[in-house]
């Protein structure tokens, strides 16, 4: 059992909140370049529970960090480890999806842990072409609506330069079966559920599908609309938020981030990261994530990229920011969310943003979480020695949990696997 510990590592050139801390076991410390997700977290009444990189999962008192249960490890691969990449609430209980051989889903008893039912999804999208990390399949995301679950994942392949992608999204009822199943070639990356529809977001596009978003009829799994941001290439959805009469989306086509009606027409559209010159070099960055709540709209984009090649000295001024945008598609605030975001944790006009790895300046001054009010713009921010990379937020606290990093140009080990359990206030 683990014993939580007030935060040893505080950082006072920073804004601070009150957290308490526990280990969470060893793991291979992260490198400048990001491998992925590997680890998850969620909220589930009064409990923190912790998917790890060993496809563990850790239950621990929210008040406490008292550990209440843990599950076996999914098993050991020296060349493809299986990883709990996402956690979400379901029919009372906790649906835990894994980046494995398997592509696992399991639901969990919240209580003392044990296995209600599994699956694997790679009798969806086949087995991994070969055993690395990134050919293995991916439950990419998993959201619930109270009296569903949706569960997306996928598999890559590469020939040469040719990608392709198998892409499922499957409705899981009360019992645990399933009420519908869709399959795409392009490549799942994010859900979201909201009345009675289910928003899909594909990333890259290089098959015969593509629309970069798909809305679904969360009942039947029908397709009710499609939308693209029409730009060449693969490139298409980073992430979807679903509102009362549409969906807001982050483009990775062109950069940009739309507020789309009920059907797929464009109500507005603003600049994020768009090709920019910098020193003479054309730069972007990637909208990544997407939250919508009444008061407006907040983006994240990641990382910069040259238009020519991938390797750049420059930075767009707007790579690692959050966005604000107000109902109406006007830009009013921005924010330096500090490294790349795998996610977003989400309630209401509240936003968490874990930040990891800046792979072109490596600053660990940067690593930590930050806070951000819809309207307002930044609340506060939580410094951490190692990175974060999954978070999550009920009751207007924070669930965090945190990976050590090498840089390959310092050689110093810095933070540790540990849970973060942040109280914002």
């Amino acid at each position: 059992m683990s014993d939580a510990v007030d935060d040893p590592h505080p950082n006072p050139n920073r804004d601070g909140f009150d957290a308490r801390t526990v280990a969470l076991g060893d793991v291979q410390p992260g490198r400048s370049r990001h491998a992925g997700r590997r680890s998850a977290v969620a909220v589930v009444g009064d409990l923190a529970v912790a998917g790890t990189a060993d496809g563990a999962l850790v239950a621990f008192d929210r008040d406490t960090l008292v550990e209440r249960w843990r599950t076996a490890p999914a098993g050991v691969d020296a060349d493809a480890p299986p990883s709990v990449v996402s956690i979400a609430t379901y029919q009372g209980g906790i649906l835990a999806g894994e980046r494995s051989a398997r592509g696992g889903v399991r639901c969990l008893d919240p209580t003392d842990g044990t296995v209600r039912f599994r699956m694997e999804t790679r009798d969806d999208v086949g087995g991994p072409q070969r055993e690395t990390r990134f050919f293995l399949p991916f439950v990419v995301d998993i959201v619930g609506d109270g009296e569903r679950a949706y569960v997306a994942a996928r598999r890559y392949e590469r020939d040469g330069d040719d990608r392709s992608f198998h892409s499922v999204v499957f409705a899981l009822d009360a019992h645990g079966a399933r009420a519908w199943t869709y399959e795409t070639d392009a490549s799942v990356i994010a859900l979201d559920a909201r009345d009675d529809r289910l928003g899909v977001a594909h990333n890259r596009c290089p098959g015969d599908d593509q629309h970069g978003l798909v809305v679904l009829d969360a009942e039947s799994g029908r397709r009710r609309f499609d939308w693209d941001p029409g730009t060449e290439g693969q490139r298409r959805i980073g992430d979807v938020a679903l509102v009362a009469d549409g969906a807001v989306v982050a483009s990775h086509g062109d950069k940009r981030g739309y507020r789309l009606t009920d059907g797929g027409g464009v109500r507005w559209r603003v600049d994020l990261a768009t090709p920019t010159v910098v020193d003479d070099e054309t730069l972007y960055a990637y909208p990544n994530h997407v939250h919508a709540a009444d008061d407006g709209v907040v983006f994240v984009t990641g990382n910069t990229y040259p238009e020519d090649g991938r390797e750049t000295d420059g930075r767009h001024p707007d790579e690692h920011t959050a966005v604000g945008v107000s109902p109406d598609g006007d830009r009013r605030w921005h924010a330096d969310v500090g490294g790349f975001a795998s996610e977003l944790a989400a309630a209401g006009d509240r936003v968490v943003v874990p930040g990891a790895q800046h792979f072109r300046d490596r600053d660990a001054d940067d690593h930590g979480l930050r806070v951000l009010d819809v309207a307002d713009g930044p609340v506060g921010d939580r410094a951490t020695d190692g990175i974060v990379t999954a978070v999550a937020t009920a009751d207007g606290d924070v669930a965090a949990i945190e990976e050590p990093v090498v840089y390959h140009d310092e050689g110093i080990e810095r933070g540790a696997y540990r849970l973060h359990w942040v109280r914002v206030g």
